[in-house]
């Protein structure tokens, strides 16, 4: 049965936390607060106790109380209420449960039941208990069935940020948004310190994505507080480490917008025995030499009057206002409905920009530059003390500080630090369009559930929005050269399309390299449109290391990685993979194939150990060999490894010095050169790919112990794969939109929601 969670009914709640304590003051029937009513609730070790009250603890968990919303305030009234007359009337003595559920009409587990937090109901606005199943981290395929959900803008901060501006004299305090949900069962805590709005409202656009990953946790800090940055620097520390200490074992995200940017890396810089991982948008540490700091001096002269119209002006400093608009509407809408849909977004926006003024007026908003200038000063002379992982978001427009210049400084002081740049975003980054912070978590490796990354167990499966981003970013790759598969039935007969392929799990893949990995991002795609099926490709490792400018840049192929779950090829890897049921994409020619010289398409470079046979037939894995055709009619090749060789200069710049991965290997394998070719563009064809015959290895793990027996069934894998290049490289000479001309005719005249025919197989 479910019991009542103390901290998620924290939204929009008068509770301040300092060293694990809520202050929390206790309504009247009519939801007016008295400060001489206020009580101190203590949390250590799931005993929750009211102190210098007349309330007795709650078995099953405390309730915290709520300023905001009088819907809330006369069942928690009518609680706490009986409570205390039961206490005193020893003749009448009532459960914790018996009451809760007799108020709000719910079920609560008995002293015996054992209280799992994680299980517990919100309330919904109008005071209703929403019950409901903490949702896993998955690492299925449900997550693309998600029930698509209107997206949230910045509109939807402004019409919630009055509720966080009235007055209550209360401290800085810690809230969990119910958009995020219910956490999954085990699932590492996020802290969000915010910007200069101080609300806690800078992830409303990320809560419900976060929330599928993390207990999520914002700070809100009252628009008249005046803390000082290290007071706020010590709650949010004694926070750290109460949760550190309850959960030891995990790590513990901060995500931090500007100022709180800078306040986490001042928390990082003090605590670097905490496992701690930061995401930190255009981090304030670089205030002193902010565009608008000769003005600052000034607003305190201004007149308050002028604070009327200061609103439209730090809008347009602030961020992009077209961006913050685009960021409700999906990227498949078409050029002019999207125009319309962002001159909606625009107007309706528009009347909502005096809430600012409200959000920083002048008082609050030089007390923000004090503390802006003090915390950089503090948080700038300890950055060497940083130990934490660091994923930092900059914006390359900015108009309130200079935050590309800023990343770039930060990712030479910090020991662990990626940037990724946004070009086109302004300084409330997380506002606008573009940026999903969830997604950007996964595609960069940085979710873990312990102190050691496992990027297998730790990987979490695609949601439907991010699997239309990627086939949005993908769409004029596909259009352009409209690619065909086909698989093949056991009796050798070949169809269009996926259907053919086995339905059980798990399936090895095994097949040849195109130039430059044409195909790599289009069999995944493939699978997950046509099956639902993840498909976690096995790449080299030197694809997730840190690269010569790629880790400032924007989102790429390193990001599709990630996300789409490929692992560093290893057999260890490739064990964990098959071991738990996950279907994996394997290239024995590896490199050697990739990046092939002139005159070898098509060419297979497989090592002669059939490691993968035995390793598929240990798990009962399914090899499915698979055939790539049509780089020659996409690309064409200029300058190989060997013509590079003999210029100094392109030597230099374009072979990189990687170490092989298989240096005990013979033949041609064990080379694996690795360098960027030349290539030349060609009138684009078509890419081809067939999946042959499915070798099944269930129930003959003794049988390939035998060297001569996988020995035999890895030639047979090998001869299936070669088969399939030959018969496409004959059929596709009966194609006839193998051209790109006619074929975009004919897509174009079905407005590209029909694929050109191709030869019948």
């Amino acid at each position: 049965m479910p019991a009542i969670r103390p901290e998620p009914l924290m939204h929009h709640l008068n509770v301040g936390v300092c060293n694990g304590k809520l202050n929390a003051p206790l309504p009247s029937p009519n939801g007016s607060i008295s400060k001489s009513t206020q009580k101190l609730v203590c949390f250590s070790d799931n005993k929750k106790i009211f102190r210098n009250s007349t309330v007795p603890y709650f078995d099953t968990g405390s309730i915290c109380l709520s300023s905001r919303a009088t819907s809330f305030f006369s069942p928690l009234y009518k609680i706490s209420t009986i409570l205390a007359s039961s206490s005193s009337d020893s003749s009448s003595q009532r459960t914790t449960g018996d009451v809760i559920s007799s108020v709000l009409n719910i079920d609560v587990p008995t002293t015996g039941d054992k209280f799992n937090p994680l299980e517990a109901p919100r309330l919904e606005g109008n005071g209703a208990v929403k019950t409901e199943e903490p949702a896993a981290a998955s690492h299925t395929a449900s997550d693309l069935e998600d029930e698509k959900e209107k997206p949230r803008s910045v509109l939807d901060y402004m019409k919630q940020v009055p509720e966080f501006l009235k007055p209550d004299n209360g401290p800085p305090r810690w809230f969990c948004p119910l958009e995020a949900g219910s956490p999954p069962r085990n699932a590492p805590s996020l802290f969000f310190l915010p910007g200069l709005d101080s609300t806690g409202l800078g992830l409303i656009l990320h809560q419900k994505n976060l929330g599928r990953m993390f207990e999520v946790r914002c700070l809100h800090i009252p628009v008249m507080d005046r803390t000082p940055f290290e007071g706020l620097l010590k709650i949010v520390e004694e926070t750290i480490r109460v949760e550190h200490k309850n959960k030891p074992s995990k790590p513990l995200y901060i995500v931090g917008d500007s100022f709180g940017g800078m306040l986490a890396l001042a928390l990082a810089a003090r605590n670097p025995n905490i496992d701690l991982v930061l995401i930190l948008a255009n981090p304030a540490t670089s205030f002193e030499r902010s565009q608008l700091q000769p003005i600052f001096p000034l607003l305190n002269l201004l007149p308050n009057s002028f604070m009327s119209s200061f609103p439209y002006a730090l809008s347009f400093t602030m961020g992009d206002p077209i961006r913050m608009a685009s960021a409700k509407i999906k990227n498949n809408s078409s050029p002019l409905d999207r125009a319309q849909k962002v001159s909606d977004a625009l107007v309706e926006l528009l009347p909502t920009l005096p809430i600012l003024a409200q959000v920083i007026p002048k008082e609050t908003l030089l007390w923000k530059l004090k503390i802006l200038h003090s915390g950089a000063l503090y948080t700038n002379s300890r950055l060497h003390a940083v130990r934490a992982q660091v994923l930092l978001l900059v914006s390359g427009k900015d108009q309130l500080l200079p935050s590309m210049e800023e990343g770039k400084r930060l990712k030479k002081l910090l020991q662990n630090c990626i940037v990724r740049i946004f070009k086109d975003s302004g300084h409330t980054l997380l506002l606008e369009a573009g940026l999903n912070l969830a997604t950007l978590i996964k595609s960069n490796n940085l979710y873990r559930q312990s102190k050691v990354y496992d990027i297998v167990s730790d990987y979490i499966f695609p949601t439907q929005e991010e699997f239309e981003l990627v086939c949005e970013n993908l769409r004029i790759y596909r259009e352009i050269t409209s690619p065909v598969f086909f698989s093949t039935h056991q009796n050798g007969l070949v169809q269009q399309g996926l259907s053919a392929i086995p339905r059980e799990q798990p399936l090895l893949l095994v097949g040849n390299h195109m130039l430059m990995g044409l195909e790599i991002s289009l069999i995944p795609i493939q699978f997950l449109r046509e099956r639902n099926q993840l498909i976690r490709g096995i790449a080299h490792p030197y694809l997730f290391q840190p690269r010569f400018g790629e880790q400032i840049s924007d989102t790429g192929f390193n990001d599709l990685l990630g996300l789409f779950g490929a692992v560093p090829v290893s057999g260890k890897n490739l064990f964990k993979v098959l071991s738990r049921k996950q279907s994996a994409l394997l290239y024995p020619g590896g490199a050697r194939e990739a990046l092939h010289m002139k005159g070898e398409e098509y060419k297979l470079f497989w090592p002669k150990d059939p490691e993968f046979v035995r390793m598929a037939a240990r798990h009962g894995a399914t090899i499915l060999p698979f055939s790539a055709v049509g780089e020659d009619d996409i690309v064409e090749l200029i300058a190989d490894y060997n013509d590079l060789q003999r210029n100094p200069i392109l030597r230099s710049a374009l072979i990189l010095d990687v170490q092989s991965i298989r240096p005990d290997s013979d033949g041609e394998v064990s080379k694996q050169p690795f360098y960027m070719p030349i290539l030349g563009p060609k009138i684009p064809g078509r890419l081809y790919i067939l999946f042959g015959r499915p070798f099944h290895t269930a129930g003959r793990e003794k049988e390939f112990l035998d060297k001569e027996n996988a020995q035999s069934a890895y030639l047979q894998v090998k001869g299936e794969v070669e088969a399939g290049l030959q018969y496409l490289i004959e059929k596709r000479n009966f194609d006839p939109y193998r051209n790109m001309v006619p074929r975009l005719v004919y897509e174009a005249s079905w407005g590209w929601t029909r694929q050109a025919p191709t030869f019948e197989p």
